[in-house]
């Protein structure tokens, strides 16, 4: 291939990559473990790719009030199980109080019920995420009660009649595909080729959701594993 064909190849993928870090920022824990597939090399065309879709499912998340029908899109669009439907696994036995500054985000008094409510999301066999949700019993109606306190059924699915809206309070990127400095690297080659080693946790938001005449309900930590690239590379 020609240098200077070669030189604008180059500069586009560079080009590409700038467009697409946006607002990433940074951080890491241990979940059920990722499945990525080995096709994702470490190569820098690879990581500009793993960048271009964690872009997109972030914005896809931050725009939309259901993280749970989010992930279900998510799931049935790169083909993570089949059927492409989530499942919320409870997990038991656990129990964290709200911190002072939660309860004044929830606009309720110290001695207010709060309640706790720990799940992981699965598409299929694997966790896509990781939920932490702290709400207000009173806010909801008896049946979703029930169903919280009872079930497994997603906190979004649960509580979806209520038509209400979602604050985002945080967006973190826990990983970042190209390494600090690689725009200054004398070549694409710089960045590596080795199997491109992703840490169990990428995304975490934090949310208020809220009834639509803006009584808060519930805070939600959601943090987003690896598995939601266990998918094959583009080719």
């Amino acid at each position: 291939m020609p240098e200077d064909m070669l030189l604008y190849m180059r500069k586009a993928v560079y080009g590409c990559a700038l467009l697409l870090l946006g607002s990433l920022p940074a951080g890491a824990d241990d979940s059920k473990a990722a499945r990525t597939p080995p096709n994702w090399t470490g190569s820098f065309l690879a990581r500009v790719e793993a960048l271009a879709l964690l872009q997109t499912l972030n914005s896809e998340l931050l725009s939309n009030s259901s993280a749970t029908l989010t992930l279900e899109h998510w799931c049935e669009l790169h083909r993570l199980a089949s059927p492409p439907r989530i499942v919320a696994e409870r997990v038991p036995d656990v129990d964290k109080a709200p911190s002072p500054e939660q309860r004044r985000e929830l606009d309720v008094t110290p001695a207010e019920p709060v309640r706790y409510r720990r799940v992981r999301l699965l598409c299929g066999p694997i966790v896509l995420s990781e939920a932490d949700n702290w709400y207000v019993p009173a806010r909801l109606t008896p049946e979703m009660n029930r169903l919280l306190d009872t079930t497994d059924v997603p906190f979004g699915r649960v509580v979806q009649s209520l038509q209400f809206r979602r604050r985002t309070l945080s967006s973190t990127a826990l990983w970042h595909p190209l390494p600090e400095g690689w725009e200054m690297s004398a070549s694409a080659a710089d960045v590596g080729a080795a199997a491109l080693r992703m840490p169990p946790k990428l995304l975490e938001h934090r949310a208020i959701l809220s009834l639509p005449d803006g009584t808060p309900f519930s805070e939600v930590v959601e943090t987003y594993t690896a598995n939601v690239l266990a998918f094959p590379a583009p080719p």
